[in-house]
């Protein structure tokens, strides 16, 4: 400690969402209001005098709660006997399961060698790894449900890569550490965690990017390239990155990153693509020969309902048939190369420099509201890029209901698309549309952020400053060694 400074425990300099969001405020009146002085000084503490409870241990204790309520909820698919459709009429769907089977895992095909696999090569490791010694117990008679056994594996392995983008997200977030729990009890992490590997990714990012904000590019490279080698969606933080650069005229770093990025994900990918090159091409090949998928921008347009029974738009109509997908490609491909173009000029022309996560976020979403393909699972690319973005509970909690509402029509959709009409298809164009309005809005209100820096919470919590920028941000106050004066926004409601 400094001479002359007092002493602030870390606990004084954390921002209170039922002091600071209007909407978690008005939420605690029903239960006496926010929580004031008197029941922190009495609160449950260790013998070194810190509070038992801290945020970080309610926050992981609440991500384990949300997990396990998951494997609850996917509990009637686990056995694999999906008759009468009860993987639809249960919401309990997981390509895991599925893909046991179908990806050869259970005949103990070898990924890539033995059997293409329509994902990159980490995410294809990855169900080997797991795979593969299942397949081997239950040769053994160790296990008799293997298919069972592969996805409580499974689901263990990815809730533990959830557990570290939560971990990942209060290391970047020690004045607010209340912003992860909105990953934490994120309604469509409940509905979508093992729907498909993207937690694996998930987790990998979200330590990519707090190894950035601790300023050590070599790490943040390496793990970026991790993430890119399991899903294609990491690589694109390379451009909020190269934003800020841009802005900031700061590259020592970012080349630095981006190099150790590319190295790492070269040599996950080099040894496959050599040995077994077609197989490994058919990530690439299979994007993109893929056409509208559920839920799109350009299933909507395609499937809107005009009256009279008629459904679409005719030139929507003319690509959901083309059977290439040439003009779908570069419709989507250049509308959102449109939306990068408005986001580097935002973050060039904004009155301050935007954050990382601000910029990451619009690109991933601008990515997904643009694309032919907007899997169910997707959401979870966004929700920790949200969170760092604008960790405001509002407008994040009507996405995450509009996202399940998608996901429960979603099935529905599924099931009259197997012969058994639910709805009519005009309930699920709907809710798609839901979710993208939604996400739209949000969209929305990080860029009035990004204009308007006085109402960024993050920024006014750390003193205008982003805990996310790494070498782009001037330096953060020690305030977990009791060196800086607390926030004025941060005084506690007595």
């Amino acid at each position: 400690m400094r001479p002359g400074q007092p002493s602030l425990r870390p606990e004084h300099l954390v921002d209170e969402p039922a002091n600071s969001d209007r909407f978690i405020g008005g939420l605690s009146e029903s239960i006496g209001g926010p929580l004031g002085t008197h029941a922190v000084r009495t609160s449950v503490r260790l013998p070194g005098g810190g509070r038992f409870w801290t945020p970080a241990r309610v926050v992981l204790l609440l991500i384990c709660a949300m997990l396990s309520f998951h494997w609850v909820q996917k509990s009637p698919c686990r056995d694999a006997a999906w008759a009468d459709m009860k993987q639809y009429k249960y919401f309990c769907y997981t390509d895991v399961l599925a893909l046991y089977y179908a990806e050869g895992l259970s005949d103990g095909q070898v990924p890539y060698k033995d059997h293409p696999v329509e994902y990159p090569v980490l995410t294809g490791a990855f169900m080997g790894v797991l795979g593969l010694p299942v397949h081997d117990l239950k040769e053994r008679g160790v296990v008799q449900n293997d298919g069972q056994t592969f996805y409580d594996v499974n689901a263990v392995v990815l809730g533990a890569f959830g557990i570290v983008a939560v971990a990942a997200t209060l290391a970047v977030r020690r004045r607010r550490p209340w912003d992860a729990a909105l990953l934490a009890v994120a309604p469509a992490l409940f509905v979508s965690a093992t729907v498909n590997w993207d937690l694996f990714t998930v987790g990998l990012t979200a330590v990519a990017m707090a190894y950035w904000a601790k300023r050590k590019p070599v790490l943040a490279g390496v793990f970026l390239g991790l993430a890119t080698a399991a899903k294609f969606y990491p690589m694109l933080i390379i451009g909020a990155l190269l934003v800020l650069s841009l802005r900031t005229g700061k590259w020592k770093d970012f080349f630095v990153a981006v190099g150790t990025g590319v190295v790492t994900w070269g040599v996950v990918n080099a040894p496959v693509a050599y040995f077994f090159y077609d197989s490994w091409i058919k990530f690439w090949s299979f994007n993109q020969e893929r056409g509208i998928d559920w839920g799109t921008l350009w299933y909507i347009g395609a499937h809107f309902p005009r009256g009279s029974g008629q459904y679409g738009f005719p030139f929507f109509g003319n690509l959901e048939t083309d059977p290439q997908h040439s003009t779908l490609n570069t419709l989507y491909l250049g509308l959102f190369l449109i939306c990068c173009a408005g986001i580097l000029i935002l973050g060039l022309t904004a009155p301050r420099t935007p954050r990382l996560a601000q910029l990451a976020f619009l690109i991933v979403a601008a990515f997904l509201i643009t694309g032919k393909v907007w899997s169910q699972q997707y959401v979870l690319w966004l929700i920790p890029l949200a969170v760092l973005a604008r960790p405001r509970w509002g407008a994040f909690l009507a996405w995450q209901i509009a996202e399940v509402l998608y996901f429960v029509s979603f099935y529905g959709e599924l099931m009259g698309a197997s012969g058994r009409q639910v709805f009519p298809e005009g309930v699920f164009v709907l809710a798609s549309l839901l979710r993208l309005i939604t996400l739209a809005i949000l969209v929305g209100y990080v860029i009035r952020d990004i204009r308007r820096p006085e109402e960024d919470v993050v920024r006014s919590t750390y003193e205008g400053q982003d805990p996310d920028a790494g070498v782009y941000n001037e330096e953060l106050p020690e305030e977990e060694e009791g060196l800086a004066p607390p926030p004025p926004a941060l005084a506690r409601a007595g």
